[in-house]
């Protein structure tokens, strides 16, 4: 039986693109009791409701995480939390820094709060590459949020309530991606690019999701589990999307880095390696070195990052991930 069979499951921002493929995926794969789809839009609710044709397992909550007492009655007998309601858009958190911190951190303790104080068994929290090193302030939430959801295990005293966090790269397909936007710009003949330099990690939305299922059958609580996916190079992209549009670059946009980090030098110094993901195990009293078996310590000096990935997308490889309604 799998973790997820008759469970009643809870995902935040459950109508964005990573939810609905969950819910697709968990759905199709395994056996749940019923799963929670917590979203503010009524809208995309109902459009989501029709496309799984009201299925008798979806329940539908309209709520924001920033509101205590309605994540409180929804994870009433909830078994599984998967956290992924954000502000993520770079620039419109730089715009709205108050409502970003609103959303990415004070909700994250909401979450948390509730989860301990309904005793969920399990909290998976979403994050990001850009919560590495943060230079925008969406990263610095999302580091934020991981440290408290890690240290969310040392608030569960005798109740058996465990949190982790998956961190990984930019999403195929996902809202936010610069797939559409370079789809737009190719209208008009003019691709435009920050800089040529520019490798991001890659994964696609169903990856992403089959990953964080495998996470919380493996999670002990504590840990930052960390897939090992592709890299690509940005002017590749552009090559693929647009091969016969112009080039523009335009120069690095605030809080944009060239390169990603999924895992630095002194988290390394505390994880294990296995043979498709890391984990970044806990520096705290909570955490027993006998949680996490397997895997082996990584070298002095590692660093999981973009440019220096072992694993490159080429631009045939790049076709095939973005063919069907993508391109």
């Amino acid at each position: 039986m799998s973790c997820l069979d008759n469970k009643t499951i809870l995902i935040t921002g459950g109508t964005g693109s990573f939810g609905k493929k969950f819910t697709e995926i968990v759905l199709s794969k395994y056996k749940p009791k019923v799963i929670r789809i917590f979203s503010r839009g009524e809208m995309k609710q109902l459009q989501m409701r029709n496309l799984f044709n009201n299925t008798k397992r979806l329940r539908f909550f309209i709520g924001d995480v920033r509101d205590r007492k309605r994540l409180y009655r929804a994870m009433n007998n909830v078994d599984i939390v998967v956290h992924a309601a954000a502000l993520k858009q770079v620039p419109a958190c730089e715009y709205n820094p108050i409502e970003a911190i609103r959303t990415n951190i004070d909700g994250a303790v909401n979450v948390v709060d509730a989860a301990i104080d309904n005793k969920v068994g399990k909290v998976m929290a979403l994050s990001t590459d850009k919560a590495v090193h943060p230079v925008n302030l969406y990263g610095a939430t999302k580091m934020v949020a991981e440290k408290l959801f890690i240290q969310g295990n040392s608030y569960t005293g005798s109740k058996e309530t465990i949190f982790s966090c998956v961190r990984y790269g930019n999403v195929i397909g996902s809202r936010g991606s610069v797939i559409p936007v370079f789809q737009e710009q190719k209208k008009g003949g003019v691709i435009k690019m920050t800089d040529k330099r520019m490798t991001r990690f890659w994964i696609t939305l169903e990856q992403g999701v089959r990953f964080v299922i495998e996470c919380i059958k493996r999670m002990n609580g504590g840990e930052v589990f960390i897939p090992k996916i592709p890299s690509m190079k940005i002017v590749d992209l552009a090559d693929v999307i647009a091969p016969k549009a112009d080039r523009k670059i335009i120069g690095i946009r605030p809080g944009e880095k060239i390169h990603e980090v999924l895992l630095t030098e002194d988290e390394a110094r505390h994880s294990k390696e296995s043979d498709d993901y890391f984990v970044i195990e806990p520096e705290h009293p909570f955490w027993e070195k006998e949680n996490f078996k397997g895997g082996k310590p990584l070298p002095d000096g590692f660093r999981y990052t973009s440019d220096n990935n072992e694993w490159w997308l080429s631009k045939k490889e790049l076709k095939e991930m973005l063919s069907g309604d993508i391109l």
